[in-house]
């Protein structure tokens, strides 16, 4: 954008909205109790945005939205991602919408400006040969081993959220059935079938292992948790977590993986094996199919990997 000649009334401009805006950022405080991590935020994106008028001559009391598209194409050139440049402009919508209400200004220059779309980034998936390598690290001979196994096995098996996992009740197990009943967002259930050899390691942690890490609670009613810690007691969302990073880093694998990734990487199979959309949905508990749609995009993304490596023209 070319400078334009810096007039007397557009530099007063220029300082009257950096006069404006210590005001507007108190009222985000007081008006609508941000916090001050927030407030920081918006303040450096105006601080940015008053450099902007100043350096490119522009009045920022009668801003147009063509102005303002010219500085978020210029935060997009500079590098700044799109959800950054969406910031930017929220934290401009809110500042003009104060303005106009506070008679500053006469009209809303951000008000006509889209935000720009920010591309919904792909979950993180494992392989099936990464999952296998991770599952190998337990030792099935040790009590807290066999646990792990088990708990790793039956987030492959059923993509549960590990919250998910931490509630459960040996009760929600079924064996004979090979299914387990998950409860997710807002208490909603769910039956997740569950294949053989989960089934199998499950059926050997509750009668090997779980039994000895119950006797080691103490005081109290057994707890009817289906894993449990080195205390006897009903392992939480945190501390699977932490047992699931442990097995990363001794799988060497990518130490970013999270217990979610086993999750998207049991939709992603199942997509990938055929299975439609909607029993996907189910299987995941998910309210939204939408939500569940990106896991379509994985799976095509799988396929076209898979076909550069596996045919002999593709680079």
């Amino acid at each position: 954008m070319a400078d334009a000649p810096a007039t007397p009334d557009r530099t007063a401009d220029q300082a009257e909205l950096r006069r404006q805006v210590p005001r507007f950022l108190r009222s985000l405080q007081v008006e609508r109790n941000l916090s001050p991590q927030t407030v920081r935020a918006y303040g450096s994106d105006l601080a940015a945005y008053c450099d902007w008028a100043e350096r490119e001559g522009v009045d920022p009391l009668l801003v147009s939205h063509r102005q303002l598209r010219g500085y978020l194409a210029e935060l997009v050139s500079a590098g700044y991602a799109p959800r950054t440049v969406s910031r930017h402009l929220s934290s401009l919508r809110t500042l003009y919408r104060w303005l106009l209400r506070e008679g500053v200004v006469s009209v809303d220059g951000a008000a006509a400006v889209s935000s720009p779309k920010a591309g919904r980034p792909l979950p993180r998936v494992m392989s099936d040969a990464e999952a296998s390598r991770l599952l190998s690290t337990c030792d099935m001979d040790d009590a807290c081993g066999l646990r792990d196994r088990a708990f790793l096995e039956l987030l492959y098996a059923t993509g549960a959220r590990v919250s998910e996992a931490s509630g459960l009740d040996v009760g929600d197990v079924d064996l004979a059935q090979g299914q387990v009943r998950l409860f997710g967002k807002g208490s909603k259930e769910r039956i997740v079938p569950i294949y053989r050899e989960c089934c199998r390691i499950v059926r050997r942690y509750l009668e090997e292992s779980r039994p000895v890490l119950a006797v080691r609670r103490k005081g109290g009613e057994p707890t009817r948790g289906l894993f449990l810690s080195t205390r006897g007691r009903r392992m939480s969302a945190d501390a699977l977590r932490t047992c699931f990073e442990r097995h990363v880093a001794q799988a060497g694998l990518d130490p970013t993986l999270t217990p979610h990734a086993m999750r998207h990487t049991f939709a992603t199979e199942l997509l990938a094996g055929g299975a439609d959309l909607r029993s996907v949905q189910e299987l995941l508990g998910h309210a939204s199919i939408a939500t569940t749609q990106v896991y379509t995009h994985l799976s095509a993304q799988r396929l076209r990997e898979e076909a550069r490596q596996a045919h002999p023209r593709a680079e």
